[in-house]
């Protein structure tokens, strides 16, 4: 396979390779979607069995971090689109501003959840052996707590590996390599990070706020 430049031999122009390299981005978006669907759908099934246990789970969230890190994606959201439109605009510096930006914004989100984490550990509300709860209906409120470590981790493992991919990104960019007209590499990134940031818009309200009040 011959290379010249940023096109590869398979591909007929630049225009050619963006658009199937987006493609290939949004089929693998679908098969997330998929899978984090079926968490979604398992959540939904133990909540209809168990609503009462499900919202005395709720209320041992933190809503106030919680809301900061919806904030903190919303506003990582932002920056990954900026970081875009300054490779269209083939602007180098502001690309690396806004890559990083998002890199840091990322960061804060994760150093949030692990915050929140801590706070499940010490007053043991992690499901297992150490799991205690002064309620009756305890058994079902460690199933909501295992779905919650089980989606909200998986959601932070897909921020890790976006960081990764921002590092990336970012690394590349300061080489000048997303900014003479080949910047697929940037668009893709930023669907990846849209739909990461999505998937926590749904978890936010799904996890912290539907029982609020209940």
């Amino acid at each position: 396979m011959e290379r010249t430049g940023a096109l590869f031999g398979q591909f007929r122009d630049l225009e050619q390779q963006r658009e199937t390299a987006s493609l290939g981005m949004w089929v693998f978006l679908l098969t997330e979607l998929m899978f984090f669907g079926g968490m979604f759908l398992v959540y939904t099934i133990y909540r209809m069995k168990y609503p009462l246990a499900f919202a005395e789970g709720s209320r041992e969230l933190d809503v106030v971090k919680g809301g900061w890190n919806t904030a903190i994606l919303i506003g990582s959201s932002f920056t990954m689109a900026l970081a875009v439109r300054a490779a269209q605009m083939k602007k180098r510096r502001l690309l690396c501003i806004f890559l990083a930006s998002t890199m840091i914004l990322g960061g804060a989100f994760l150093g949030v959840k692990y915050l929140e984490y801590m706070q499940k550990f010490e007053h043991h509300l992690v499901p297992g052996p150490n799991f205690h709860m002064n309620v009756a209906d305890a058994a079902q409120v460690q199933i909501f707590f295992s779905l919650y470590f089980a989606m909200t981790g998986m959601h932070a493992l897909h921020m890790i590996i976006g960081e990764v991919m921002l590092l990336l990104l970012l690394i590349y960019s300061w080489k000048g390599k997303y900014t003479g007209g080949y910047f697929a590499p940037i668009e893709n990134g930023g669907l990846y990070w849209h739909f990461v940031d999505i998937v926590w818009i749904f978890l936010f309200p799904l996890l912290y706020l539907v029982d609020l009040h209940r």
